[in-house]
């Protein structure tokens, strides 16, 4: 395992967040962020796309799991707060997520949003 990687202040978290993840917060300690989906499938596709980008990163969130929603939470305990592993992670989970291929316009169409049997997560 490498070093730990210092601690950033609350003022540098709540800055980055509203600069580089918009949609995450900062609250007790930790980054947090909540995927709103369709319903259990669409949860059980979040959790296993953040389990492995977790596992492949070696530094995992905590997460709460609902019928229709995940809530990821991250933090690195040997630093005692958020640092800058914590925000790396949480890119690569927003972007990954985030994932919308039929806006890119490629040969990717992706997944047909105008029927409810197709939609399996709540794009921002």
């Amino acid at each position: 395992m490498s070093d730990t990687l210092p601690a950033l202040g609350e003022d540098e978290i709540r800055q980055r967040l509203a600069r580089e993840l918009p949609h995450w917060y900062y609250e007790n300690g930790w980054i947090r962020r909540k995927y709103r989906t369709e319903g259990w499938k669409g949860t059980l596709m979040v959790v296993n796309a953040v389990g492995h980008l977790a596992e492949a990163a070696w530094h995992h969130p905590d997460l709460a799991v609902s019928y229709a929603f995940v809530i990821v939470k991250l933090c690195t305990h040997s630093a005692k707060g958020v640092t800058e592993r914590d925000f790396a992670l949480a890119s690569r989970i927003e972007a990954l997520i985030q994932w919308q291929p039929a806006r890119e316009g490629g040969v990717l169409e992706g997944t047909p949003n105008d029927d409810q049997r197709f939609r399996y997560i709540k794009y921002d």
